[in-house]
């Protein structure tokens, strides 16, 4: 546990090295490092996951600017419909478009006639149309926390009398 001056300085400067940038994309610095989830790049704030294919020890300007471009398009097809004030948005999944609401993924409900959404034509719904799909699969959502907690000590001050 014991380091001495001159090892404490080199341990340093290898960090520098490891941080500095390995490229720019757009004037911005690009750093590498590797994670949980394998080796990654990182660009504005942005985690690129680094595939297999590409040789991570030695990877090229043309091959950085390659997965940032694929990794901004992706992110940029990746909403819909945003609300940021309310925390509702709908995306693009997998499967098909979806509700987010805070932290939770919710499924969209069906059209009148029983059919599924298309991205188009949730790209067109009313945000009072939504709130009613998140009402139905999240009972209370939109209920006001704190007259919910009133009215909760309300009934547990009536049973004590």
């Amino acid at each position: 546990m014991d380091v001495d001056m001159d090892r404490a300085i080199e341990l340093i400067n290898e960090k520098r090295v490891a941080d500095a940038p390995i490229g720019y994309f757009e004037s911005m610095p690009v750093t590498k490092g590797k994670g949980r989830f394998g080796p990654f790049i990182k660009w504005n704030d942005l985690y690129i996951n680094v595939p297999r294919a590409y040789n991570f020890d030695n990877l090229q300007q043309k091959d950085i600017d390659e997965l940032i471009e694929k990794k901004v398009t992706k992110e940029a097809n990746r909403y819909i419909q945003q609300w940021p004030a309310e925390k509702i948005s709908i995306e693009n999944g997998r499967w098909g478009p979806f509700l987010r609401f805070g932290k939770k993924m919710l499924k969209l409900g069906r059209k009148k006639d029983g059919e599924k959404y298309t991205a188009e034509e949730v790209a067109t719904l009313p945000l009072d149309d939504v709130k009613k799909m998140i009402e139905d699969q999240v009972p209370g959502a939109f209920t006001k926390k704190a007259a919910a907690k009133k009215a909760a000590s309300k009934k547990t001050n009536t049973k004590k009398a």
